[in-house]
């Protein structure tokens, strides 16, 4: 999501319990393209399992339905918490839940109940936002208090937001007795912060998930979810995929390519031999990490990768579509190309329009789409599903 200073990153480790099918915690995160906004919901359902998982899903659809219609956040959490039974035996609340909402302009507005804090990192130090407290009374008498806090977001600031199964890990344990806790939860992501300072939201969660799950001796005793969010300058990508429809646009797409401030990709046989006679640069294909499903990658001075066209972004697409945890395994050309839109934030398309016959062939797979059909899915998922900012440009 883009405001008027940085972009802002969001991404989301998820793990279950051991010897469990689902993870008995929900994150869901929902941009709002037309008002700019980025909404974020953790929930940590009681227990572990399929009701866990249920009940914490429920807490997030309703924060989500309500956070997106404006509603106040202090009508919001009142409203879940009258909603969410008890549970009779330890009298505590069937779900926990942290709410950020992330306008335009960076001013983000936090709500908790019963999660571990949320942590807010800046600039070497963790930051403490002004809170206040409210006494909600609830239908069976007892009595829940949410935490309400506000803070503006600056550029390099990280949000982090994890479940009790990340701040418990290690509990038992020699060096742990109690748990990792949000001290040594501090610790460790000051720590990586500081030997990379540009570490992304996507790396940073997944350290976090492994360093909880090596506590926990390699199998997670509690469901485990850990949301970063990261502001900083977008990261760009251009994907040229197609040669242009007129040939006298071929030296404005080499051009273009050529000054493209970012990681750059082309995608196609006919598309990489223009920019190469446009560029007079020599093209090389690259054997030494040939995978036999897909025709091999080549290399230019200047291009990050260079791949075949419309098989790749079929398989591309399919990754897209399937992945979880956003994590990426294979080396193929498909894979990498994936993981250059995982790690980029604005993404430029250049789709040329010109037809290749071979694609109109009756007799081939019905997979194999017109490629702008493939691209126009490509680009739905990544913003979709990866809020990334996507712009096609048809050539």
């Amino acid at each position: 999501m883009h405001n008027r200073h940085f972009y802002i990153e969001a991404e989301l480790c998820q793990e279950h319990k051991a010897m469990q099918n689902v993870c008995g915690d929900a994150c869901e995160s929902r941009k709002l393209k037309e008002e700019d906004r980025l909404i974020t919901v953790l929930s940590d359902g009681l227990g572990s399992g399929v009701k866990a998982n249920i009940l914490a899903t429920m807490t997030t659809s309703m924060a989500l339905q309500f956070t997106a219609k404006n509603d106040p956040l202090e009508r919001t959490s009142e409203f879940i918490m009258k909603a969410l039974p008890v549970d009779s035996k330890r009298q505590i609340s069937y779900s926990t839940f942290s709410i950020l909402d992330i306008n335009c302009f960076g001013d983000a507005s936090l709500v908790e109940f019963d999660n571990p804090p949320v942590l807010i990192y800046r600039r070497g130090r963790f930051v403490i936002p002004d809170q206040s407290v409210k006494t909600i009374s609830r239908s069976d008498g007892m009595d829940a208090k949410v935490l309400y806090s506000k803070v503006e977001l600056k550029k390099e600031d990280r949000i982090i937001m994890v479940s009790d199964g990340i701040t418990q890990s290690g509990m038992g344990n020699i060096h742990t007795p109690f748990g990792w806790g949000i001290d040594g939860l501090k610790t460790f992501i000051q720590q990586n912060i500081q030997s990379n300072p540009n570490i992304s939201a996507r790396q940073l969660a997944r350290k976090i998930m492994q360093r909880a799950k090596t506590n926990d001796k390699g199998s997670f005793t509690d469901d485990a979810s850990c949301q970063v969010i990261y502001c900083r300058e977008p990261r760009k990508l251009v994907l040229a995929s197609g040669p242009p429809y007129y040939k006298n646009c071929d030296k404005e797409l080499a051009e273009r390519i050529d000054s493209f401030q970012g990681k750059k990709i082309i995608c196609g046989g006919t598309t990489s031999k223009i920019i190469s006679r446009e560029l007079k640069r020599d093209i090389a294909i690259e054997l030494n990490n040939y995978k036999p499903d897909l025709p091999p990658v080549a290399e230019m001075s200047g291009i990050d990768l260079i791949t075949e066209g419309i098989l790749t972004l079929g398989k591309v697409s399919a990754i897209l579509e399937n992945i979880s945890n956003n994590t990426v395994k294979g080396t193929g050309p498909a894979e990498q190309m994936v993981r250059m839109f995982l790690d980029s934030d604005s993404i430029l398309i250049l789709a040329g329009t010109q037809i290749n016959n071979a694609h109109q062939d009756p007799n081939l797979p019905v997979e194999l789409e017109i490629r702008r059909n493939v691209i126009k899915k490509i680009a739905s998922i990544l913003e979709e599903k990866f809020f990334k900012t996507i712009e096609i440009e048809y050539l």
